[in-house]
């Protein structure tokens, strides 16, 4: 069968009422090697960092450098950004297949610079060639999903990626650590090449060749894309600041440098943005705030929660490390269940439950820190793992029907790199809060205990405002269903 027949089913309000899909769908000859495609592209996303993250110590102790071992997070996560913003012009120029292999071998050219490398800024190298080739991939599989599969299925697609996430939170270090330990540093790197040529494969044979279009591509927004990027790239360095003056400065002005590339680039003829972007009055432009919002709430445990476990309360690494991946496991069961409802309209009233599940895993955590109770660590992680399992898969999905047919594309690639940008800028003003608070390799129990609890209080006022946007976006749908399916009314009446 080929995939491509599926390209125009309908989706969103218009659609037409379709079977519910079954998991055992995307193991059939139809979907199966689709499934596995997409799945290797965000599994090269998740096992890198894992490898990279459990490897890179080793690494800096035979090649020195660590005193820029935040950078190694920093450019992949800047240069992934970057190359998700570019995803959906570079998809309109050279087809899907053609991006994804140009992507998976600059992501290559990355891996063996690092790999081979014999000093920090080689690796660091590396990592910019990794983070723009990985960012491509992760933007146009998620494109991808719903031109390769019928509406019925996109839930089970976005369920079975959120198992590969749960593979890797509990695989990724194992196999970099076990790699690392009886090998080298170097294979652990090293073991996204063969991972890198396999999903080649899988794409020349899956993803259907495009004709290249004869009329004048759109251009590269080339200055809007540095701009963002060094929006992106001051808010990482503000971390770094040695002064919390000079901190609140260059965070203050990354924010309003992306502030005002997002105000021009909604006048620009060739946008980067999807038409409706974060505006108040749409159900797309909530709905994006949702995903910028929840990461952004959701750095402060990603970043000072496993530290604190083992500075304030003593966890062997491996202790802190599970409460990290009960949050993994707890986002992949809950995506998975989701995803097996039947009812479309369920699972979108469910969206506004992520947030409000973040919130209170934040405020458990919070609570946690504040009467020294580690053991609320717990149910708090798996409240907010919960949060992003029981909402992301949907509101990814919605953000693709609510789209104009035009800027689906443009939307679906766009999810990702918005997600990163809410973790980079989520990392910029936790590390502002606790500094401000004291904190610091050197800082008391008592002082981390104090900026832990800010940390966390920051980070629940933020969500609290994702859980707004978060119930506008599901009243704003529901509007516009309902509007569609008046309209559908009325043009049969007016058949008859």
């Amino acid at each position: 069968m080929d995939l491509a027949k599926d390209h125009h089913i309908k989706t969103g309000p218009n659609a037409e009422p379709q079977a519910d899909g079954r998991w055992s769908e995307l193991l059939r000859p139809d979907y199966l090697a689709a499934t596995v495609t997409l799945c290797l592209g965000v599994a090269l996303f998740a096992f890198n960092e894992f490898f990279i993250s459990t490897a890179l110590p080793t690494a800096v102790a035979q090649i020195s450098g660590a005193t820029l071992l935040s950078w190694a997070v920093t450019l992949y996560l800047v240069f992934a950004i970057l190359g998700g913003a570019l995803a959906a012009n570079l998809k309109a120029r050279l087809g899907a297949r053609g991006t994804l292999i140009a992507a998976a071998v600059v992501f290559v050219a990355g891996t063996m610079i690092a790999t081979t490398a014999s000093s920090m800024p080689q690796v660091l190298a590396g990592r910019v060639f990794q983070g723009f080739g990985e960012g491509i991939i992760a933007a146009v599989c998620y494109a991808l999903i719903p031109e390769l599969f019928p509406p019925r299925l996109v839930p089970k697609v976005f369920g079975a990626e959120a198992i590969v996430w749960a593979m890797a939170a509990f695989g990724g270090p194992l196999v970099s650590g076990f790699l690392t330990e009886h090998w080298s540093w170097r294979a652990a790197f090293g073991v996204n090449i063969p991972a890198a040529a396999i999903f080649v494969v899988l794409v020349l044979a899956i993803v259907p060749a495009q004709k290249i279009p004869t009329t004048k591509s759109r251009p590269i927004p080339l200055l809007r894309l540095v701009i963002v990027g060094t929006g992106i790239l001051l808010i990482s360095v503000s971390t770094t600041a040695r002064s919390v003056p000079l901190m609140v400065a260059a965070l203050a002005t990354a924010l309003t440098i992306l502030w005002a590339v997002v105000q021009t680039d909604r006048r620009a003829e060739h946008s980067i943005l999807p038409a409706g972007a974060f505006t108040l009055a749409k159900p797309l432009g909530t709905g994006l705030w949702v995903v910028l919002l929840m990461p952004l709430a959701q750095a402060s445990g990603s970043i000072y929660l496993i530290y604190g476990l083992q500075h304030v309360w003593n966890f062997s690494p491996t202790a802190a490390g599970f409460s990290g991946a009960l949050m993994a496991i707890s986002w992949s069961l809950t995506a998975i269940l989701v995803a097996s409802l039947r009812s479309h309209d369920l699972r979108v009233k469910l969206i506004q439950a992520g947030p409000a599940l973040l919130s209170i895993g934040l405020a458990g955590l919070t609570i946690a820190v504040a009467i020294d109770e580690f053991r609320l660590v717990f149910p708090s992680q798996i409240a907010i793992g919960a949060g992003f399992g029981i909402s992301w898969g949907t509101l990814s999905q919605l953000m693709m029907d609510v789209s104009p047919h035009k800027e689906r594309d443009k939307t679906s690639a766009f999810l990702p790199t918005l997600q990163s940008a809410g973790y980079a800028i989520g990392a910029a003003i936790c590390g502002l809060t606790a500094n401000l608070r004291g904190f610091d390799e050197k800082a008391s129990v008592a002082t981390m205990h104090g900026a832990l609890f800010t940390v966390f209080v920051v980070a629940s006022v933020i969500s609290t405002a994702s859980l707004y946007f978060g119930v506008r976006t599901v009243r704003l749908a529901g509007k516009r269903s309902r509007h569609a399916q008046g309209g559908a009314a009325l043009g049969a009446l007016a058949g008859d």
